[in-house]
């Protein structure tokens, strides 16, 4: 499906540099990638470290792209955008990673038929353990979406949503990582203050975690059925979550989500 389609990436940052590692893993010649970075050092540190091509002309590479990811903030789109118009072939397919921007603004900046997919990873895709939303736009076909899964599947999960739920996308996968860190932070400093070393106490937390996730995503079984294996009768696991629920630890999470959710449809409003 990528075979001698050349990939361009508008920005060089860490989710392109992300995407870079998971495409070469995947077998994709670093001849094929080029990424267009307004950084000098950032381009020296991206052919040097990968061998892919660079260049600090983002209508460049846009002509030569089969595939090209748009990768920039989303504060920089319009101007971005603009710059782009007329640059990018009738066949090629733009694969957005701008949070907050709507396919449909995208599209009006390019000529009829533009095929857009709107995508929104999130920071563990570095080491290869994403956790990513894909919709389309009005002329993708299920082709491009399909493509456009699999790259991303090459650096963690993915899954397709209607692009309405993209901002709930954000709120939960996209602001999650750093919910979660606070919570493996928490346990750090839970460990410390019981008397633990601070390395000895964090390793212990991030594992926990990480094996946690890992073993509800290989048994599938639900998160309470799996709580429940290790809340014995009168023991210390049910202690500590009777506090949780005291504390309002579920609703404080859920209302963190519904806040971020929200400031990503705000964000998106005016664009």
């Amino acid at each position: 499906m990528l075979k001698d389609k050349k990939i361009g990436f508008i920005g060089g940052g860490n989710m392109a540099e992300a995407l870079i590692k998971g495409l070469l893993a995947g077998g994709v010649p670093a001849g094929d990638l080029t990424v267009a970075e307004p950084v000098a050092e950032r381009r020296s540190f991206l052919l040097e470290r990968y061998g892919v091509n660079v260049s600090g002309d983002n209508r460049e590479v846009a002509e030569a792209s089969n595939i090209l990811f748009l990768a920039v903030k989303p504060q920089m789109a319009a101007p971005v955008l603009t710059g782009l118009a007329g640059a990018v072939g009738p066949d090629a397919l733009l694969i957005s990673i701008m949070a907050g921007v709507k396919t449909a603004s995208i599209e009006e900046a390019f000529a009829t038929g533009i095929k857009v997919i709107r995508v929104m990873p999130n920071t563990p895709s570095l080491v290869m353990e994403g956790a990513t939303a894909l919709c389309s736009g009005t002329n993708a076909t299920t082709d491009d979406l399909t493509t456009a899964r699999r790259i991303f599947e090459l650096v963690g999960k993915a899954c397709i949503v209607d692009e309405k739920l993209i901002d709930a996308v954000t709120g939960l996968s996209g602001s999650g990582p750093a919910f979660v860190l606070t919570f493996i932070e928490a346990l750090s400093d839970a460990g410390v203050k019981n008397g633990l070393p601070r390395d000895v106490s964090t390793s212990l937390a991030a594992q926990t975690v990480y094996g946690t996730a890992r073993l509800l995503l290989e048994t599938h079984e639900h998160p309470a059925m799996l709580r429940d294996k290790v809340t014995s009768p009168g023991g210390t696991t049910i202690a500590g979550l009777h506090v949780l629920e005291k504390e309002g630890f579920r609703g404080t999470v859920i209302n963190a989500v519904d806040a971020a959710t929200a400031r990503s449809k705000e964000l998106a409003g005016g664009k």
